[in-house]
């Protein structure tokens, strides 16, 4: 199941883009505003405390890389990774910065998924709305549907790649303290990035924090 549902998770909403072509960005931004917070959750209550607990004196730095090293994505993906994607002109071929950027982003977050089946639920997700945005965005900039299909099953694989490179390189296991830390700080820039942008002008509301306050309940359970 933790190869398996950010896997399914990406699929599904490919095909939920294609086929019910949905308009209401409102029910999206609230899917959105769920996932972010379920996701930050989970990395501040299941991953932040055992990355402290088996980690160095350098945890907090290899965090603040990640954060940094995601912002560094975002020049290039345009911060596709929380839903951020406008416009509606046409697109001949894949657009390779943002490919290749998603790729790494969710690459990356396999590496812990091997030793947390809750972040599997949180990625899957995460990525769901994340890949009804992208279909629909692509299929609005008019790019070929072997292009968007091509775009989507290779970025479906990457997290689930992610985790069985972390599960059959032992060598990583000796670094997995500093990975893991590094994937948190780029799921606690997502994650709150997502939280304050899935309203207009920054603005909580009640349906929003609804979600929020959901996303953390259901973390803390699990």
């Amino acid at each position: 199941m933790n190869y398996l549902l950010p896997l399914l998770s990406v699929i599904l909403g490919y095909i939920f883009a294609l086929v019910i072509k949905p308009n209401d960005k409102t029910n999206l931004k609230l899917l959105l505003a769920f996932s972010g917070s379920f996701l930050l959750s989970i990395t501040v209550i299941h991953l932040l405390p055992e990355v402290y607990e088996h980690g160095n004196h350098g945890t907090g730095l290899f965090i603040m890389l990640g954060i940094l090293f995601q912002i560094i994505l975002e020049f290039f993906s345009k911060g596709a990774e929380h839903g951020h994607v406008h416009g509606h002109n046409k697109i001949l071929h894949i657009p390779w910065l943002l490919f290749i950027s998603l790729c790494i982003h969710a690459f990356l977050e396999g590496f812990p998924v091997s030793h947390h089946n809750d972040l599997a639920i949180g990625i899957a997700i995460h990525h769901f709305p994340i890949a009804i945005i992208l279909t629909t965005f692509f299929v609005n900039a008019t790019l070929g549907k072997k292009a968007i299909f091509i775009f989507m099953a290779t970025f479906a694989l990457m997290t689930p790649l992610g985790t069985i490179v972390s599960d059959y390189l032992p060598v990583l296991n000796a670094y997995y303290s500093e990975i893991t830390a590094v994937v948190i700080g780029i799921l606690f820039h997502i994650s709150s990035t997502i939280i304050f942008e899935t309203s207009e002008g920054h603005k909580f509301n009640i349906a929003k924090v609804s979600m929020i306050i959901f996303g953390i309940a259901l973390a803390y359970f699990i």
